[in-house]
C-alpha cells in the first residue's frame, strides 16, 4: 500500500483533488473531519478543549461552536498551538490506524490522508509520497469568500490569518514529490489528478514487484 499526505494552503483546492483521486480509485480520510469528530462531546479532546478555552466556546446544545472556537484560535493573540496541541496527536493516532486499517483491507491501495498541516505538525515522514496543492494568493480569497458567503474583505482577513498559522506553498514545494497547480480550471486539474494517479499507481505497484522479485 502507497501512503500519500496531500496538503495545501487553505482554500487551495486540496479537498477537491482528494475527490478526484477518490473517484479514480484511492481511498481518502480528510483530517478537518477526523478533527470534527473528535470535538463531539462522547470524546477526550471535546473535554480537554473545554477546558483549555472555556465554556464561551458552546452552543446552547452544548456541542463546540468552531466559529467561536477559529475566533480564539485565530485571534489576538493568536491560540492556534494550544489547540493544536490538543486536538493533533489524537487525529494523527485516528488516521494513522485508519491507514493500518486499510492496509489489512486493500493491501494494494493508495491510502490519502489530506490535511492542512502536515508539514507544521513534521507528521509528513509517516508517508511515502507528499503532495501539495497550490493555487494564486488571490483566488483562494475569492473561494473562501465564495465558500463561506462572506465579502472580499472578510474573506481576506480570514485567508490571512490562517494562513500566518501554515507555511507558505515555497517551502512545502520544497519537500513535495507531487504538486498540482490548481489556478486553471476545474478540468486542467482534473487532468492533473489522474496523471498523478497513474503515477502512484505504478510506484505501488513497482514496490509491489520488488517485494515479490
Amino acid at each position: 500500500m502507497l501512503k500519500v499526505g496531500l496538503t495545501g494552503g487553505i482554500a487551495s483546492g486540496k479537498s477537491a483533488v482528494g475527490e478526484m483521486l477518490v473517484e479514480l480509485g484511492a481511498h481518502l480520510i480528510q483530517s478537518d473531519q477526523v478533527a470534527h469528530q473528535l470535538l463531539q462531546p462522547e470524546e477526550a479532546v471535546y473535554d480537554a478543549v473545554i477546558k483549555q478555552f472555556g465554556a464561551e466556546i458552546l452552543s446552547s446544545d452544548r456541542t463546540i461552536n468552531r466559529a467561536r472556537l477559529a475566533e480564539l484560535a485565530f485571534g489576538q493573540p493568536p491560540r492556534i498551538r494550544e489547540l493544536n496541541h490538543i486536538v493533533h496527536p489524537a487525529v494523527i493516532d485516528r488516521e494513522n490506524r485508519w491507514m493500518n486499517d486499510i492496509a489489512k483491507k486493500h493491501p494494494h491501495a493508495i491510502a490519502i490522508v489530506e490535511a492542512a498541516l502536515i508539514l507544521e505538525t513534521g507528521s509528513h515522514k509517516r508517508f511515502d509520497r507528499l503532495v501539495v496543492v497550490t493555487c494564486r494568493p488571490e483566488q483562494r480569497i475569492e473561494r473562501w469568500a465564495s465558500k463561506m458567503k462572506v465579502d472580499f474583505a472578510t474573506a481576506r482577513r480570514e485567508v490571512e490569518r490562517r494562513m500566518a498559522a501554515q507555511l507558505p506553498d515555497e517551502e512545502k514545494i520544497k519537500v513535495a514529490d507531487y504538486v498540482i497547480d490548481n489556478s486553471g480550471p476545474l478540468d486542467a486539474t482534473r487532468e492533473k489528478a489522474a496523471e498523478l494517479y497513474a503515477r502512484l499507481r505504478q510506484e505501488d505497484d513497482a514496490a509491489v514487484a520488488k517485494l515479490n522479485a
